[in-house]
């Protein structure tokens, strides 16, 4: 940019008029007796919210001192004011009542379901829960619980039942000598061994 083109020149710019600032006005110290300029702000007081007094610097220090927001007050009032505090001295209400009539959570399932419409729902969702916290099983534990002549809602107390039971009926010793068990005896054992290296007894 070339600062003297002729046509910088050209320009005019219109001067802005002088404002004349007002004359600032000495705030004098409230304290009774002080001539001081009261430039520190503090509060009046509980009841004169929003309301100030204005000291110096020495008498703001003074005031700070001894100031309390509770002056007055009883235990009990400074304790309810703490807890009204809480939720900023606004009214609040219990959720998930009408206070017109009776409280909305009434009946023994914990909702109030005059259609049935919500039930459905709570049904599945404990059907859910429960499918949950039944262990799920891999092909091979399966294969282990059909050896055993149970089903995937075996826990592990039916299993050992189950495996003490075969085992005392197929043992040899308890069929007099006779080994034309033995195999599924041993078809059994494994099985139960796989489940507990599985931990699943």
């Amino acid at each position: 940019m070339d600062l003297n083109s002729p046509i910088f020149d050209r320009i005019r710019v219109k001067q802005q008029a002088r404002r004349e600032e007002p004359a600032e006005r000495r705030i004098v110290c409230d304290y009774p007796g002080c001539e001081s300029t009261g430039e520190f702000r503090a509060p009046m007081g509980r009841l004169r919210e929003g309301q100030y007094f204005c000291f110096c610097l020495d008498h703001v220090r003074e005031y700070n001192a001894t100031y309390n927001y509770f002056a007055g007050m009883t235990d009990d009032a400074v304790a309810r004011w703490m807890k009204d505090d809480t939720i900023g001295h606004r009214p609040t209400w219990s959720m998930g009542v009408n206070r017109a009539g009776k409280s909305f959570r009434e009946d023994a399932s914990g909702i109030r379901d005059p259609l049935g419409v919500f039930g459905a729902r709570a049904g599945a969702r404990q059907q859910r829960q429960a499918e949950a916290a039944r262990p799920a099983y891999g092909i091979a534990a399966m294969k282990a619980l059909g050896a055993l002549g149970l089903d995937d809602t075996a826990d592990a107390a039916a299993i050992k039942a189950r495996y003490k039971e075969l085992v005392k009926r197929l043992h040899p010793d308890a069929n007099g000598g006779d080994r034309s068990s033995e195999d599924k005896l041993r078809e059994i054992i494994r099985a139960y061994n796989y489940l507990r290296s599985a931990k699943l007894v």
